[in-house]
């Protein structure tokens, strides 16, 4: 009987054992693998990549920014919108933006994690948008983060005060402002909180439009930060004693956070202001 014929050239050809036997079985030839396993194979392998790619590239999380139009704050608003924009292609984020509250409604919230209200105040909203955040808050199906005319609780042009949106900002009513704006030195209150990471304590907010409310929120949110008022520059006569700044509400499910500050784009180039808004984003939206 005849010894099998093996390739002498196996050991350094790398051919293993089982492909001499599968030689031996056919005849001294390798068998082949059939076009369609070499078409199984590679359609496995895209697939693979496809997944892996669309690991890589879905936004982690989705964030709608509900942005005022128009008005004194218009500067700010651009700059946030730009500033926002880098952020989110930086950290694989997604960001829409809308400017009136049309939209807005349970199955449009829905696609969110994080709801921002950038300077668009508290009044000209839907019934339907009002409903739909009421729910969207007290449920906690995403978080908040609420800028500067988010407080503008009041009458303001032929609009009533929102009574939901004032208790969630702490039960407070707008009084006034400061028109010729000033510096004030604000001081982190609770540096163990999320938010307020990497930030130093007290920070310098420049020509900022101060408000004053008919009381400080402080009975009803957890205060993150407040101004010092006896630290304006120039001094004035508009203020309201403790002056809460920053705080969040722990009332609601939602994480939410209001920023008093907001008038000007220069803040975005303050890296207090730029750091408490990166730290609220992901801790909002629960990243």
């Amino acid at each position: 009987m005849a010894r099998p014929a093996y390739i002498a050239t196996s050991s350094a050809q790398g051919i293993d054992p089982m492909q001499h036997k599968v030689c031996e079985e056919n005849g001294g030839a390798l068998k082949r693998p059939s076009i369609s396993t070499l078409l199984a194979l590679l359609f496995l392998c895209a697939a693979a990549a496809q997944s892996a790619f669309s690991a890589e590239t879905s936004p982690k999380f989705r964030v709608i920014v509900l942005a005022e139009k128009g008005g004194i704050h218009q500067p700010f608003v651009d700059a946030g919108k730009i500033w926002l924009n880098e952020l989110a292609a930086k950290d694989n984020f997604a960001v829409d933006y809308i400017e009136d509250t049309a939209p807005v409604n349970d199955a449009f919230l829905a696609r969110y994690q994080l709801f921002i209200q950038l300077n668009y105040a508290p009044y000209n909203w839907t019934p339907t948008a009002q409903a739909a955040f009421i729910k969207y808050i007290e449920q906690g199906k995403g978080g908040w983060i609420g800028f500067h005319h988010a407080t503008l609780l009041g009458e303001f042009d032929g609009f009533q005060m929102w009574p939901w949106f004032s208790k969630f900002m702490g039960g407070i009513r707008f009084t006034a402002y400061i028109p010729t704006f000033a510096d004030g030195v604000v001081t982190i209150e609770d540096p163990a909180h999320p938010t307020m990471k990497g930030v130093a304590s007290p920070f310098l907010i420049q020509q900022e439009e101060w408000y004053t409310w008919d009381k400080s929120p402080r009975p009803n949110v957890h205060v993150l930060a407040s101004v010092d008022e006896s630290t304006y520059k120039p001094d004035t006569k508009t203020k309201m004693g403790d002056h809460p700044v920053i705080w969040t509400n722990p009332n609601y499910k939602a994480r939410n956070i209001y920023i008093f500050m907001g008038h000007h784009p220069e803040l975005f180039q303050n890296p207090a202001f730029t750091r408490i808004f990166t730290n609220s984003i992901y801790w909002a939206a629960q990243q």
